[in-house]
């Protein structure tokens, strides 16, 4: 009798992942029965999931799948829009989103008119109902890896996400059918991911955490003292991050176009399109190898056009923003009233820290005894 009632008693078993939801991109991890997290891929082989998703004839499509969408199905591709959740019109920048579909002012929030369903006229959709669609999938990603159904979640926010932008991420979540279990700050969690490593040694220190996405850039310098985390100082930066080396890419390659050609192909949307995602896909390549090619069938006029550059050649053209990456840790070491030497350790995340030269400038920044984890130097 004792065992029944504590059977009807148990709490149902929770299965929980974690959520790195940013405005590029986002990722998704589990804790394996070797209590090791892992991130996991997408039914498309994806670890790093783009941010967006796209409608094409009622179809819902995310990640890669939809951002292929920007070049001929824009206005049904919504795209950037984190940072837009709990926010209103007034308060954004829609800068990032004039090549996808359009935010625009609803109901004191943010919405999209796009075309969701086969049939019928343009829906409004707010940002709040695409995030709970885009965490949805995400969740069912994770589901269909673990063979268990998801429910709960930790999720990632920037230090600057404000009281009604949680809540307004908490809500979405729960639309989802995801327990929040609780929202953490970006830089602790890639604080957490390296001292929650079985061969890490937790000791009292101070770190520059650097997030390095594709649309900012936010630096932290934190405080780990007794196990316990605390933010020191913190800077977000629009300016310098990795769709700007995108942009020095796609000029590079839209003036070489230029001179064999009349028409530039950054006048035309969908030639813009097509060269920002063969540029991202070079930058991409160039933080993997010393060369790369650069080829769009049809670039502009029915035009093909081939090219290549290498390493050095990119990093020279992208020195000034490589220099702003290394203005904004210094700045920010600066606000914490603090010196360079007073750091113990650098971890650099997000996309754009894969890229070699931001490295190897803050190895040229740090002395010799801080030690700089990034992606392009440090397994991970």
């Amino acid at each position: 009798m004792a065992a029944q009632e504590n059977t009807q008693g148990a709490q149902p078993e929770r299965h929980a992942i974690g959520i790195s939801f940013g405005n590029s991109n986002s990722s998704i991890a589990y804790t394996t029965v070797e209590d090791k997290a892992e991130v996991i891929a997408n039914e498309d082989g994806d670890r790093q999931i783009p941010s967006i998703i796209s409608y094409v004839d009622g179809e819902e499509y995310v990640g890669n799948q939809a951002k292929s969408q920007l070049i001929r199905n824009k206005d049904n591709t919504v795209a950037y829009f984190r940072d837009f959740v709990g926010q209103d019109f007034k308060s954004i920048d829609p800068t990032h989103s004039h090549a996808s579909a359009h935010p625009k002012a609803h109901e004191n929030t943010v919405a999209f008119t796009i075309k969701d369903k086969a049939e019928g006229d343009a829906s409004t959709v707010s940002v709040s109902e695409i995030t709970s669609r885009l965490l949805k999938r995400l969740v069912d990603s994770a589901t269909d890896f673990t063979g268990k159904q998801v429910d709960s979640a930790v999720i990632t926010v920037p230090t600057n996400f404000t009281e009604a932008q949680k809540q307004a991420l908490t809500a979405a979540a729960k639309d989802a059918g995801i327990e929040v279990l609780q929202l953490i700050n970006e830089p602790i969690a890639a604080l957490l991911a390296y001292d929650g490593r079985p061969d890490a040694k937790v000791s009292d220190k101070i770190v520059v955490v650097a997030d390095f996405g594709g649309t900012r850039s936010d630096v932290s310098v934190v405080a780990s003292r007794g196990g316990m985390y605390t933010i020191l100082a913190t800077s977000h930066d629009y300016e310098f991050a990795g769709c700007h080396l995108d942009q020095v890419l796609m000029d590079h390659f839209a003036k070489e176009f230029i001179k064999w050609n009349t028409t530039d192909p950054r006048a035309e949307a969908r030639s813009l399109a097509k060269l920002k995602l063969e540029s991202e896909a070079t930058k991409k390549a160039l933080s993997i190898g010393t060369n790369s090619s650069f080829s769009v069938e049809s670039l502009a006029e029915g035009i093909d056009f081939s090219s290549t550059i290498n390493r050095l050649r990119y990093e020279t053209i992208g020195r000034k923003v490589f220099d702003g990456f290394n203005r904004l840790i210094t700045s920010t070491i600066a606000k914490a009233d603090l010196d360079v030497l007073d750091i113990d350790q650098v971890i650099m995340c997000g996309g754009t820290s894969h890229t070699p030269r931001i490295a190897a400038n803050f190895r040229n920044i740090f002395p010799d005894s801080t030690e700089i984890l990034a992606p392009s130097t440090t397994p991970t």
